[in-house]
């Protein structure tokens, strides 16, 4: 068997892969792509090692190891795809880029201390909050 072939095939798979990383805007089909990226690795050390005939078969060694990687790279990355589609609808790799909540946090209350003016005027969104503040303080309290 001829080398060039499973180098071209290689070539080939890794050109879509690489494709597909760039072009692809689903974080999932991303994924995908690099797994094709991965395989037409494997694919050129295995061909690689039966080329040289390699007795202790190192290319074949670092294939599983490849494969063993990518299979861990796929299980975290299917899961960081899934909490952020749960959290924001969609898996839009052009909209990943703030790793922030789109939620708006609970601010502390600002008027927790005894320092504080509750009458100043200077911020009212910390006046909301620190009214809802001590309303839950005073339901909680016993």
């Amino acid at each position: 068997m001829h080398l060039a072939y499973p180098a071209v095939l290689a070539a080939l798979l890794f050109c879509t892969g690489l494709y597909g990383v760039l072009a692809r805007r689903n974080a999932i089909l991303v994924l995908m792509s690099v797994e094709l990226m991965l395989n037409a690795v494997n694919l050129n050390l295995v061909a690689f090692d039966v080329w040289l005939r390699d007795r202790l078969h190192s290319g074949q060694a670092l294939t599983l190891f490849t494969i063993a990687i990518a299979a861990a790279e796929i299980g975290i990355g299917l899961a960081i795809v899934l909490a952020v589609h749960r959290n924001r609808g969609s898996s839009a790799v052009d909209r990943l880029r703030d790793t922030a909540e789109t939620d708006e946090a609970e601010t502390v209350p600002a008027g927790d201390d005894e320092d504080d003016d509750p009458a100043d005027p200077a911020r009212p969104e910390d006046q909301a909050t620190a009214a809802a503040g001590k309303a839950k303080k005073a339901e909680a309290a016993p």
